[in-house]
């Protein structure tokens, strides 16, 4: 039963660009690589990492000259490492830090399959990479999700206890409330961060487009009213799912949280969260062998990051889907299901 359940929410979590978007060459170092298809940077470098169950992912890291913080991006469900490569440089440009990108295991390069606890042993080996080939500590450290890169970063964040700062963009509560609204949480659902939110110490800043059609704005503000630590949240009036960078209000609220964080905390008196301060100065859940549980940026534009554009670049409109016409395919159209 565990093992139909997981199966079927692979097929509606994750869509994997087809055929990739990029490839992998060597570089002159065997455990560096170069992906022909973007732009060659000074300062970035392709890895592969070993994850804890087995499969080896493709990681981006992008150096900034004088960083501030270190920021690990989880990205959307339908975009891969060439796509958002773009991006990386663009938030490492405009907000002075180094970025770490990752793709989960079926993604791009990356080997394996998708499902909800590969991505968590994924964030885990981005993580440690960070913190062994990097020397990045966990307070200068940032997670970054997007959708359903939302999950992997509450779950990592809710078993570290000294991070930067957390920014959820287009969260999900969970995989289910995305189909259904519904008021508990079932043992087969997915990517429970409703039930993990409350775990995560550091402040948490969640950016939600108003009118985003895949993934209702109701789920950010519920993260949002959850969180310990909250941050002043960004509501993207008319935002869609896909699009939030291309407002100019996006791009100044991650500075903005991003300056706050690494202000010193005051520990005298009454404990005040980052955002209220900030507004007064102006390994995972338990998981068997098999994965199953035992219990904007303005000026650039991506092909995708959660939702793919057409070349209409009509941002609130998902791509339809375009393999299969099983009962699962034809119920994920109809719903949209691309987080």
């Amino acid at each position: 039963m565990g093992g139909v359940t997981s199966s079927i929410a692979a097929k509606f979590a994750f869509f994997p660009p087809t055929p990739p978007s990029y490839t992998l060459i060597a570089d002159q170092s065997p455990s560096r690589f170069l992906i022909p298809e973007v732009p060659t940077r000074e300062g970035v470098d392709v890895l592969k990492l070993r994850t804890r169950r087995g499969t080896e992912i493709v990681a981006v890291h992008v150096k900034h000259h004088k960083p501030t913080a270190t920021l690990l991006y989880s990205h959307g469900n339908a975009a891969d490492l060439g796509q958002m490569f773009p991006l990386f440089v663009e938030l490492s440009l405009r907000l002075r830090i180094n970025v770490m990108g990752y793709d989960y295991s079926g993604y791009g390069q990356s080997t394996g399959k998708p499902t909800e606890y590969n991505t968590y042993a994924d964030i885990d080996a981005a993580y440690k990479c960070l913190k062994e080939q990097y020397g990045v500590e966990d307070e200068q450290l940032i997670l970054y999700g997007q959708s359903v890169g939302s999950g992997p970063t509450v779950d990592l964040a809710s078993r570290l206890g000294n991070l930067r700062g957390v920014v959820l963009h287009s969260p999900i509560l969970s995989g289910l409330r995305v189909l259904y609204p519904v008021k508990r949480t079932y043992w087969f659902d997915i990517y429970k961060n409703i039930d993990k939110i409350g775990l995560v110490n550091c402040p948490v800043l969640v950016i939600h487009g108003t009118a985003d059609e895949v993934v209702d704005c109701s789920h950010g503000k519920q993260l949002h009213e959850l969180c310990k630590d909250k941050f002043e949240p960004l509501w993207l009036n008319g935002g869609g799912h896909c699009n939030l960078e291309f407002y100019p209000e996006f791009i100044k609220h991650l500075k903005k949280f991003v300056q706050a964080v690494g202000k010193p905390r005051a520990t005298d008196g009454p404990q005040k969260t980052i955002g209220e301060a900030d507004r007064e100065i102006k390994p995972p859940e338990n998981e068997s062998s098999d994965g199953h549980e035992k219990g904007g940026v303005p000026e650039i534009a991506r092909n995708s990051l959660d939702s793919r554009l057409d070349k209409s670049k009509k941002f609130n409109k998902p791509e339809k889907s375009r393999m299969s016409t099983d009962q699962v395919d034809r119920f994920r159209r109809k719903k949209g299901l691309v987080w």
